[in-house]
């Protein structure tokens, strides 16, 4: 195949010309054969059956069906006439309707020939009728050649307004595939294709746009599937495996004084059996010459820091500098005082650098770091500035990493001549198969259990009627000295009015809970950073026993005597928000509670989600139902939902195939690493010119 074909312009195409090609540009993102190509349908009418009438459901679907017409009349209406035939065949009978072109339809019919129908048969009044049918006489439907299975292509509506009609559409990719069908090649190896029983390229295309059957269609799917997802994880397996063998990393060959005296002396607790199996996969990755590209999941309250800790203290006994680099001032200052508290008593120095760090603080901070006197940094973005550099940057750490861009992660290596090693720590559980595509370059550790004396917070559902019982157990709670958190929703878009709804909660919460028996905080986004960490502060210490906020509580304060999360509206928060907020409480060694407040009606997902939430607290299985809820690209956020431009495959529907086409990646870099066998020449080039974070059909044609 001539190596530019696919490129060729979709104007050259019979019947689409530059008007049409300047449109499809626009609309669809279709500029070549190749877009062309793979503009895949979404749906199909199905046309391979026909349907009797004694056969039919009342369920609305598209049916087509063989008889006759064999009565025929116009029925007076409000407005106008209708014209109304009765249809019939051997099992029954039904009614055709026509509201607009009465006349003109009337003058063509034919009483008692045979016809073949096509549409929507809906019950109505105690019988099936079928409004404005497609109708074609059965001895006409039987000499064309016609496509059975309909492709239903993804349109906008400026196209339909245009003509770009989807009978266009299917039509333009018909004549295509004609056109250039015999010069399509091969993009799989012979050996997959014999032992998954692939269909070849050519006739997966032909059968996903015109399937022959349900079975050809499943097949060609399948097929299509599996190729963009094993070439996606082709990328990353081979990434990775380029990174661990070109990239070399610091070797932190000991494990020295300070990591020994932390463990032996000042750890504030037993680590749990998963946080040492992390601590070993992170040491052997820091042992290796391979630079460390690690993933560490774990669920709010998990312990993570801790792990972070200790592989600070690693790079510091292997006399390299560490940082950690969080996404939101809040979350910075809570790490440098989680981090200060631990190093502070073996005399180890940490600064922390945001935004809001004036310039002559931040001067002797610069100094420190460039002379390589200050072990530990812990900041924001600011960290990643072109003046901040370090004298040996051994490690970075960077939190919730799903809210930084790829560009920033990137800055992070360029602050030393050998690249640091790099741990990425989420709180936001991802599921196995997000991660595998997302993060298929890196190794993934996970911290699957809380520390030991921490009781599961027991999560209940609770409607706006029952907010007299709510407030009664609330008094109860703070009598035995707990505390309370009141979270109200913040949606950026409707801002007066959140702040309308957080006022209103603030004032009858002041009302049922009056001082001087009981002191109530406010934090919200409107406030000033100094009397927001003034309130904080108070309610850390104490001093109030309610907190009512916005979700700027969502990271940020530990509290360990709050023991009770009530969510206002609940329904208006996603469901990892919800799990990251209940997360702020069960920090103690008491019981605590979560209670998720909400109107009486709710929606199917709003249920799906609060059930979700009462029924587990388990990140992972909530993070699943996330999933399935709002895809991959709203669940990682507006920074990643660019991420993986699928055309065919769906990371959640298709995750079974996603693991075949994993497994089968990484069985052929097993057997050829470098990909420099004869046979997998083709595929070697295309991997070589891949970005997988583009249409990947540009590479693997």
């Amino acid at each position: 195949m001539h190596p530019n074909a696919l490129q060729t312009p979709v104007t050259y195409l019979k019947g689409v010309g530059p008007g049409r090609a300047a449109l499809l540009g626009r609309e669809l993102g279709i500029d070549t054969y190749q877009d062309l190509l793979y503009h895949f349908p979404n749906r199909y009418i199905d046309k391979s059956r026909f349907y009797k009438i004694h056969e039919l459901e009342r369920s609305n679907a598209d049916v087509q069906i063989i008889g006759r017409i064999v009565h025929l009349k116009s029925v007076e209406q409000k407005r106008g006439q209708r014209l109304v035939a009765t249809f019939a065949d051997d099992t029954g009978e039904m009614e055709l309707v026509w509201f607009r072109g009465q006349k003109w339809i009337q003058d063509r019919l034919k009483i008692n020939e045979p016809y073949v129908i096509f549409g929507k048969a809906n019950w109505f009044n105690g019988k099936f009728s079928m409004p404005h049918p497609e109708m074609e006489l059965l001895s006409r439907f039987q000499q064309q050649k016609r496509i059975r299975m309909q492709p239903v292509y993804p349109s906008t509506e400026k196209l339909g307004q245009r003509g770009v009609t989807n009978r266009l559409i299917a039509q333009w990719i018909y004549k295509l595939l004609e056109e250039i069908s015999a010069q399509i090649p091969e993009t799989l190896p012979a050996i997959l294709m014999e032992e998954l029983h692939l269909p070849g390229k050519r006739e997966a295309l032909q059968q996903v746009h015109f399937p022959d059957s349900q079975n050809a269609l499943a097949r060609a799917r399948f097929r299509l599937k599996f190729e963009e997802l094993f070439y996606i994880q082709l990328a990353l397996l081979t990434k990775k495996l380029q990174r661990k063998n070109r990239i070399k990393g610091h070797v932190f060959g000991v494990v020295g004084e300070q990591f020994t005296r932390f463990y032996e002396h000042f750890l504030p607790f037993e680590l749990t059996t998963a946080q040492k199996r992390v601590l070993k996969e992170i040491r052997a990755d820091l042992g290796s010459h391979a630079q460390m590209n690690r993933l560490l999941q774990g669920d709010v309250g998990s312990g993570k820091t801790i792990v972070a800790v200790m592989a600070m203290l690693l790079a510091i006994d292997n006399g390299f500098q560490a940082c950690l680099v969080a996404p939101t001032e809040i979350l910075a200052q809570q790490h440098y005082q989680s981090v200060r508290e631990l190093m502070d008593p073996m005399g180890i120095e940490v600064a922390l650098l945001t935004g809001s760090v004036r310039a002559k603080d931040r001067k002797p901070i610069h100094e420190r770091l460039r002379e390589g006197a200050l072990p530990i940094l812990v900041g924001t973005h600011a960290v990643l500035e072109e003046k901040v550099r370090f004298a040996n940057l051994g490690l970075a750490i960077i939190d919730e990493q799903h809210r930084f861009g790829v560009a920033q992660r990137a800055k992070m290596w360029k602050k030393n001549q050998t690249p640091p090693h790099i741990l990425v720590m989420t709180a936001t559980p991802i599921p196995r198969t997000l991660a595998m595509s997302l993060y298929g370059d890196l190794d993934i550790s996970v911290i699957d259990q809380l520390p030991p004396g921490r009781k599961p917070v027991r999560t209940v559902h609770r409607r706006d009627s029952d907010r007299l019982r709510v407030f009664a157990f609330l008094r109860e709670q703070i009598g035995l000295g707990r505390q309370v958190y009141i979270v109200y929703p913040l949606i950026q878009e409707s801002e007066a009015l959140d702040y309308k709804d957080l006022m209103d909660g603030y004032e009858s919460i002041t009302r049922e809970f009056p001082p001087p028996e009981y002191q109530v905080s406010i934090v919200h986004g409107k406030m000033k950073p100094e009397d927001k960490e003034f309130e904080m502060k108070r309610f850390a210490e104490g001093k109030t026993q309610i907190m009512v906020a916005t979700t700027v509580i969502e990271v940020g304060v530990n509290v360990p005597n709050a023991s009770v999360m009530v969510i206002e509206s609940a329904e208006r928060f996603g469901l990892s928000q919800l799990h990251q907020l209940r997360g702020r409480v069960g920090r103690g060694a008491e019981q605590s509670f979560c209670i998720l407040m909400s109107s009486s009606r709710l929606s199917e997902d709003g249920k799906t989600r609060l059930q979700t939430m009462v029924s587990t607290n388990d990140g992972f299985e909530i993070a699943e139902t996330d999933l399935k809820l709002r895809g991959p690209g709203n669940l990682m956020g507006t920074q990643q939902s660019g991420l993986l431009a699928l055309k065919i495959a769906d990371v959640v529907r298709d995750k079974d195939i996603l693991q075949t086409a994993r497994y089968h990646a990484r069985k052929l870099l097993d057997r050829d690493p470098a990909l420099s066998l004869e046979e997998h020449q083709m595929i070697r080039d295309k991997i070589r010119r891949m970005d997988i974070f583009r249409n990947i059909w540009d590479y693997i044609s």
